[in-house]
């Protein structure tokens, strides 16, 4: 009996010395951040320039590890997200609306309830670009060039379920066109095939070509915005409600974790990536982000997306009738 005791003791000892298996975080060793696109991408930049900011935040041995796993619109990422151990050493970026959307067209390697939202860091409205010699000079000439000969020009996006994907099909829906439709793995490829010549018409986000950023001038030109007024970053770009499609779409780029992440670590991070959004530094070196950054709490952006899930959902029952027929 007295043996027995001398164990329970020393077992509780041994707990209250070591804490909680998460007491550690984020010193014990490197975090891994998983982005479900190619490096030199939007969200791949994003995070990169980001997360030394957040690395001091969070002091002692922080450090971070970005994993590209491109693919899927997204879903290979998202589903190692969900699929990870629960101790926030492997955390990742979400991309809104595909992270939504994705599983109300089909089954998918991840769950929503799967996983937990930490911070929304940008909302980035889709723009509409082309090499800068091309002839298409608006959104009305694609459209002219679609409405005389279906399919006649291409467009690309960065996967299905994407920002860029839901546009285009917003797009087509409402001119009643048909566009050649061209996915990519990331934005660094469709703007490769944008000055290569191999790609019309590009749908990218608006933090994707700071180059272009008050002055339109370059290897490629912002034709249109799909945002409810221009932006001050490119003033002299029409939304494409100006072209006479009242269409609206933005890409939100934020971090996620497992869902059984603790709450502690979950705040602390929260916490310093609030902290890092606002450091001059970080705005500074980030002049692609700037324009779009807008922070929001992990739980109050998932009660975003749930009323934008609803929202959508028609949209995305549209897209599977037509994928059957």
């Amino acid at each position: 009996m007295r043996s027995k005791v001398i164990a329970l003791v020393a077992a509780a000892a041994g707990f209250v010395a070591c804490g909680p298996a998460w007491a550690g975080w984020p010193d014990d060793k490197p975090i891994e951040v998983v982005i479900g696109f190619a490096p030199g991408g939007g969200t791949d930049v994003m995070a990169r320039k980001l997360l030394p900011f957040v690395e001091q935040r969070l002091g002692g041995k922080a450090k971070f590890v970005v994993l590209n796993k491109p693919g899927a619109g997204g879903e290979i990422a998202f589903a190692t997200i969900a699929r990870a151990a629960p101790d926030a050493y492997a955390i990742g970026v979400v991309n809104v609306p595909g992270y939504n959307f994705i599983p109300m067209t089909r089954k998918t390697q991840y769950s929503m309830d799967e996983i937990r939202l930490v911070a929304r860091v940008v909302d980035d409205p889709s723009v509409i670009v082309v090499p800068a010699d091309s002839k298409l000079a608006s959104l009305a000439d694609v459209l002219a060039a679609l409405r005389r000969e279906p399919g006649s020009v291409t467009l690309g996006h960065n996967g299905a379920g994407t920002n860029g994907h839901l546009a285009i099909r917003m797009l087509a829906n409402a001119a009643k066109v048909e566009p050649n439709e061209i996915s990519y793995r990331g934005t660094a490829t469709q703007r490769t095939d944008l000055l290569g010549g191999h790609l019309a018409v590009g749908m990218v986000s608006l933090s994707e070509i700071p180059e272009l950023h008050g002055t339109n001038k370059g290897p490629l030109r912002a034709i249109a915005i799909l945002s409810k007024q221009r932006s001050p970053s490119l003033p002299d770009v029409p939304t494409a409600e100006e072209a006479g499609m009242p269409l609206t779409m933005t890409a939100e780029r934020g971090f996620a974790v497992p869902k059984a992440v603790p709450d502690e670590v979950v705040k602390k991070l929260e916490a310093a990536i609030a902290e890092s959004l606002r450091d001059p530094e970080y705005i500074k070196s980030s002049p692609g982000d700037a324009p779009v950054l807008a922070f929001m709490p992990g739980a109050e952006w998932q009660k975003r997306l749930d009323d934008m899930t609803q929202a959508l959902r028609p949209f995305a029952e549209e897209m599977k009738a037509q994928e059957q027929k």
